[in-house]
């Protein structure tokens, strides 16, 4: 099975970045293509929303990329409900490197989403 999934970063050190607690204000995006538990390619990409978005315009971003799962440390409501509305699945919660979060997830250990205590 193929996909796409994206992380919200601090930094841009691909699988050795931090995971970003805000996805919407993180500096960069990672995005790991996947098949079965093989990585594919690894991409950054920098936030073109980090100065200032509109409630919509990250989750569209990231859609748009054709991710199928965001993981990130935190996220409001709102944006958890965008991309649920566009397909892509958030996963909240998560801390450390990208690299162990990607692990994590691909083993199965990761998956829900609940809005961080600044949006609730």
């Amino acid at each position: 099975m193929k996909m796409k999934i994206a992380f919200a970063s601090e930094e841009n050190k691909g699988l050795e970045s931090m995971v970003a607690q805000h996805f919407g204000r993180c500096p960069y995006y990672i995005f790991v293509d996947v098949e079965g538990n093989l990585v594919k390619t690894i991409e950054t990409k920098e936030n073109p929303y980090f100065n200032s978005h509109e409630p919509g315009v990250v989750p569209q971003f990231i859609a748009k990329e054709n991710a199928n799962v965001i993981i990130a440390g935190g996220m409001g409501p709102r944006a958890i409900e965008w991309f649920e509305k566009l397909g892509v699945q958030p996963i909240t919660g998560i801390s450390g490197k990208v690299k162990d979060a990607l692990d994590k997830y691909l083993g199965g250990k990761l998956s829900g989403a609940g809005p961080c205590d600044e949006h609730s």
